[in-house]
């Protein structure tokens, strides 16, 4: 039961963070001032993927637990979201982090919290 609550909360803050994001596109995009078409239009294209591939990572890992989190399959699953949470730590680390924007400096802290909430579950 504990490991089904921990791997609910570990979806859980990437699946808020995801809706978040989708939900602060468009002022994001304004923040960036006057820019060319194409620059709004790929902003908005990686804030929008983000956003989706936050929110499909909470709702595979919410779907293997909901179904049996001690599946083999389930662990793997556990095992990529661990992965996929810490390379976008990484990647927002190097690079959100410098942001002024407290927001972007979550970023970091969300997915390590999250990545290991999953792990504590998927080894519960």
């Amino acid at each position: 039961m504990g490991n089904r609550i921990l791997l609910t909360l570990g979806a859980a803050l990437p699946l808020i963070w995801g809706i978040a994001h989708l939900a602060a596109t468009r002022s994001v995009i304004h923040g960036f001032g006057d820019i060319t078409p194409d620059n709004t239009r790929i902003v908005a294209m990686e804030w929008i993927g983000e956003s989706v591939a936050l929110i499909f990572l909470a709702c595979f890992v919410l779907a293997v637990t909901l179904i049996d989190p001690s599946s083999r399959q389930a662990k793997a699953v556990y095992a990529l979201a661990f992965a996929m949470l810490n390379v976008l730590s990484l990647v927002s680390l190097f690079t959100g982090f410098k942001n002024r924007f407290i927001a972007f400096k979550l970023c970091p802290v969300i997915f390590t919290v999250s990545s290991l909430l999953i792990l504590a579950g998927a080894l519960a």
